[in-house]
């Protein structure tokens, strides 16, 4: 489990005030590519090596709203993974509160074909299983 804290900007808040739903999705991007750098195997890295990694699916479950200036903690895991597709989890806090909970799905795709994690990325895929252990 890593942990990534975003401070909501300005203009990422409505007319009411409170960060716009939008946002939570951007700041889930955020906490997965710092988790990536963080095991060594950033995005940058997979992308000059020819690799790229779509997003198949995201859902955000939004609990509490967040306001300016307001630092959101974000703990990033992997909830599951198959050869060729890991989900992340999301769990996203303003002190001890919940405001929001995620999770995304991506693919690993090299020249437009899937590729197997644990075959192409061998330390990418431990820290993953290491991940969902936690």
């Amino acid at each position: 489990m890593r942990q990534y804290q975003h401070e909501v900007k300005y203009y990422e808040c409505d007319r009411m005030g409170i960060t716009h739903h939008s946002n939570y999705v951007r700041f889930m991007e955020e906490a997965r590519v710092d988790w990536m750098d963080q095991v060594g195997y950033g995005f940058d890295r997979m992308e000059a090596e020819g690799v790229v990694s779509p997003v198949v699916s995201v859902e955000c479950v939004y609990r509490r709203p967040t306001t300016f200036k307001d630092v959101v903690a974000i703990v990033v895991k992997v909830a599951e993974m198959s050869a060729l597709k890991i989900t992340f989890g999301y769990t996203m806090r303003v002190g001890d509160k919940v405001v929001c909970t995620g999770r995304s799905v991506h693919c690993f795709m090299e020249n437009g074909k899937p590729v197997k994690l644990a075959e192409r990325f061998p330390q990418l895929y431990e820290a993953a299983v290491n991940s969902l252990a936690c």
